[in-house]
């Protein structure tokens, strides 16, 4: 049976940010994420693509496989999901901005992209199905 939207960050791990001095920006491509429709069932393909400027904390790669792997059977929709991503990433690293992208393959004929992002402590950019 599938778990709708009930994600877990404790897969993340952190490190300190090397150069937290500068503001610099990092660039994380995640090509083959998968979830789970919670309508049908059915898988959904998609590329999650992470930026944001560190700043004492950047996030560790293999910890961030391991959390995004974790979507490969929940049951949440490609709105909650990039914005499941956000939230967690704030919260863990409290980054000076930080964007998510998930972009969705074609499905029924139907291409999706959804964008959500941080712009600062506290503040979230309102958009279509943004709230702050």
């Amino acid at each position: 049976m599938l778990e709708f939207w009930d994600m877990s960050s404790s897969t993340l791990e952190t490190f300190p940010n090397p150069r937290g001095e500068r503001d610099y920006e990092i660039h994380i491509q995640c090509p083959e994420f998968t979830s789970v429709c919670p309508m049908t069932g059915l898988p959904d393909f998609g590329e999650i693509r992470i930026t944001y400027v560190p700043d004492t904390r950047c996030v560790e790669l293999k910890s961030l496989k391991y959390y995004l792997v974790e979507f490969r059977n929940k049951g949440i929709f490609y709105e909650q999901v990039t914005n499941q991503i956000l939230d967690d990433l704030v919260e863990l690293l409290q980054p000076r901005r930080m964007t998510v992208v998930g972009d969705f393959s074609v499905r029924g004929g139907i291409k999706t992209t959804v964008k959500a992002e941080y712009t600062g402590r506290g503040q979230r950019v309102e958009g279509p199905g943004l709230r702050a």
